[in-house]
């Protein structure tokens, strides 16, 4: 079976070559570099995932280099394939799921009331100068030296103390004026079975929150069998609530952090939710995942491989007389490497050829290498390289050689949804959403950034009092 690959960005640009590359269209972002649908992506927002720890199985070049730049579109080829989900998620309604509607209410409320809390309720958190000269004198030898560490840590003691005293009467603040009611009678653990989700568990004026609402919150490990941490966390919910609705009365859900958050949970989630129903609709048969490994077995099974040590020498008489020194303790194979082998890396790696995979090698070493037992001197055998001795180290067995094996079957599984995901993201981009890579703008923009780093690290070099500075500007790049 033909190995399907996601959408590649080496075929569009390829493909893209053969005609006139297309031009950005009128209102798009200024570094935009393709478009999905009426998705735009720009370069910034791959500057800013690159950067970004949630970016797995991706290393982070330097800025300006030219792996950056491969980088770069890999990445790019990972954000086409997400908003063609995310699209696909929209074509079929999946946004208008009340369990992702609710998620959307939960993840929304949290970010209101964190920034009603930190706007409104405990505001802006400073300390000067001179309070951090008070403080270290009240609690500091006369003759401690203020060091910046010491005046930073006075500072954040400062702050902390501060932000506990205008946070422990949140609570009060949040409810005055709000009558709210926690039934703790109806959150026992032991009744959870016999609770109907419409049974009222709090009320917050004329809000009811109900079992139903609230459960999957209430059963976690950490309140499944106390009464108590439940009105706790209930207490939690209703906070949340309150700050939120507060939030939305002072017009915080304009703000650019809400919308920005908001919108990248709302995409990320429903192309999330919208991959696991994929997966579970492409979930194989026994007979079709049979099928697969027997036809895939040679790219499933992990071969035999074998820790070596190895000699090179250049005739099969001087390969017989270094191994019988070698045999009799005269010299060890390690000197063997080192003195006598014409391998150009012999003197660096004494002779240590690392972990070799059964049938990648010559034909004749391989078969020499995988016939020896361990700390078994072979050879000598011949290769286009001359003649050899080998020594195995370490053995690891070969894996995934039966299909009746859990561990195969899990591996084996996990190719063919692979597979078929990556068929159904060709599909999407063939038959229902166009994607257009702005080949000449990408270009530009790498190497503007390129010329850019490189006029900056002359300053640096120029300027070393400045180098902080220019970090600084050098790091905004990509925030």
């Amino acid at each position: 079976m033909r190995r399907l690959l996601l959408i590649s960005l080496s075929t569009l640009l390829c493909a893209s070559a053969l005609a006139e590359s297309p031009q950005i269209p009128e209102g798009a972002p200024a570094d935009a570099v393709a478009r999905v649908g009426d998705q735009t992506i720009t370069y910034s927002q791959l500057n800013t995932q690159l950067n970004s720890s949630a970016v797995v199985g991706v290393s982070v070049p330097v800025l300006g280099s030219p792996e950056r730049g491969t980088v770069m579109l890999t990445l790019l080829d990972r954000v086409i394939s997400a908003n063609l989900f995310y699209l696909d998620a929209i074509k079929q309604g999946l946004d208008q799921d009340p369990t992702y509607r609710a998620e959307l209410a939960v993840f929304g409320d949290a970010i209101l009331g964190e920034l009603y809390r930190r706007q409104h309720l405990v505001g802006e958190i400073e300390a000067s100068p001179e309070e951090v000269d008070a403080f270290i004198a009240e609690n500091f030898a006369a003759d401690a030296e203020q060091t910046e560490q010491l005046r930073a840590g006075a500072e954040a003691t400062i702050r902390n103390q501060r932000y506990a005293e205008r946070t422990s009467h949140n609570r009060e603040r949040l409810r005055d004026g709000v009558e709210v009611t926690i039934h703790a009678e109806s959150l026992d653990p032991a009744s959870d079975a016999d609770r109907g989700d419409d049974t009222l568990v709090a009320e917050i004026g004329d809000e009811r929150i109900t079992w139903g609402e609230t459960k999957r919150r209430l059963t976690t490990l950490n309140n499944s069998a106390d009464a108590q941490k439940r009105v706790e966390s209930l207490n939690n919910l209703v906070d949340q609530r309150l700050a939120a609705r507060k939030g939305r009365e002072a017009g915080l859900d304009q703000d650019p952090t809400y919308q920005r958050r908001m919108a990248e949970f709302r995409k990320t989630r429903l192309l999330n939710q919208h991959r696991e129903n994929l997966v579970r609709g492409m979930e194989p048969s026994d007979e079709e995942l049979r099928a697969y490994y027997d036809a895939n077995r040679d790219q499933i099974l992990v071969k035999e491989q074998r820790k070596i040590q190895m000699v090179v020498l250049p005739s099969k008489e001087q390969a017989e007389e270094i191994k019988a020194k070698i045999e009799s303790g005269e010299i060890t194979i390690y000197q063997a490497a080192l003195e006598h082998s014409i391998d150009p890396n012999a003197k660096r790696t004494l002779g240590d050829f690392g972990w070799v995979a059964k049938g990648t090698g010559f034909p004749q070493l391989d078969e020499v290498t995988f016939a020896l037992e361990p700390d078994t001197l072979g050879g000598p055998v011949e290769s286009p390289a001359g003649w050899h001795l080998v020594k195995v180290m370490d053995v690891r067995d070969a894996h995934f050689t039966a299909f009746e094996d859990e561990d195969t079957r899990t591996v084996t599984r996990r190719r063919l949804l692979k597979e078929k995901m990556e068929q159904y993201v060709v599909d999407l981009r063939q038959q229902d959403f166009p994607v257009t890579v702005y080949e000449d703008n990408m270009n530009r923009l790498f190497k503007e950034e390129a010329q850019w780093i490189a006029a900056k690290t002359k300053d640096m070099e120029a300027h070393p009092e400045r180098a902080k500075e220019i970090l600084d500007e050098m790091r905004k790049i990509v925030e």
